[in-house]
């Protein structure tokens, strides 16, 4: 079952990375894939959008639409496309406990929650400012997830201390300065074959420390991927 875990794991990055490099080829007007012939659509322009298999997943997504249309100014979420790979990463690791650090209205976490559903999981998240974390606990409850979530309000470099269950899947979205200090204090709860997710890795600049600190040691295993966006870290701590 690991096996077979790593091998989606491995195709699933391998062809989002693939995406991002013929974005990142358009973005600097190289030439790109050739356009296929017969009027389809090329490679960089095929565009998708979530389906909902059951009745429950059509309320999640219709709830992150809303969140999306009417609570985004000034909550810092994440785009949709990269809650979409939140949500399809959690799958495909089978997670059973997320970690997030940064709650905000809750919008990246409801992705994680979509996941979390299928797999069985749970979500601990954290955020430090009481009205983004009461407004996070009210979508949590609209969306119908309040029971797999557990929010921790406070701060989280101290509150993380009082963590001690392995984590499948660690996601830093909060104060970009943190990063490294997040990713020393809970890698050891990380499991061999989890990811370290960080948002954020090319807009606003990150942090060097934390690139270095995810790039240099042998025991990681880094990619960057949606670099022509906000642009995600997805980092495996290696078996």
């Amino acid at each position: 079952m690991l096996k077979k875990t790593a091998l989606g794991l491995v195709v699933t990055v391998v062809l989002l990375g693939a995406a991002h490099l013929v974005a990142q080829e358009r973005g600097r007007g190289r030439p790109g894939p050739r356009q296929p012939t017969g009027g389809g659509p090329g490679p960089s322009s095929i565009e998708s959008s979530p389906i909902p298999k059951t009745e429950a997943e059509k309320r999640i997504l219709s709830i992150l639409e809303d969140m999306d249309q009417n609570q985004r100014r000034g909550m810092m979420n994440v785009p949709l496309e990269d809650g979409r790979l939140l949500r399809l990463l959690t799958e495909t690791v089978g997670a059973k406990h997320v970690v997030e650090i940064g709650t905000s209205n809750g919008y990246s976490a409801i992705w994680f929650c979509l996941g979390l559903r299928a797999t069985g999981g749970k979500l601990t998240t954290h955020e430090i400012d009481p009205h983004r974390a009461s407004l996070a606990r009210e979508n949590f409850k609209r969306a119908g997830v309040d029971q797999i979530v557990t929010l921790v309000e406070g701060n989280a470099h101290e509150e993380v201390m009082k963590l001690n269950d392995s984590i499948d899947i660690l996601f830093l979205d909060a104060d970009k300065p943190g990063y490294l200090d997040y990713l020393n204090k809970l890698v050891p709860l990380v499991r061999p074959g989890g990811l370290i997710l960080a948002h954020n890795m090319n807009r606003p600049a990150p942090d060097p420390r934390y690139i270095k600190a995810i790039t240099t040691n042998p025991d990681l295993e880094t990619i960057f991927l949606n670099m022509h966006a906000a642009g995600v870290g997805v980092t495996l701590k290696k078996r």
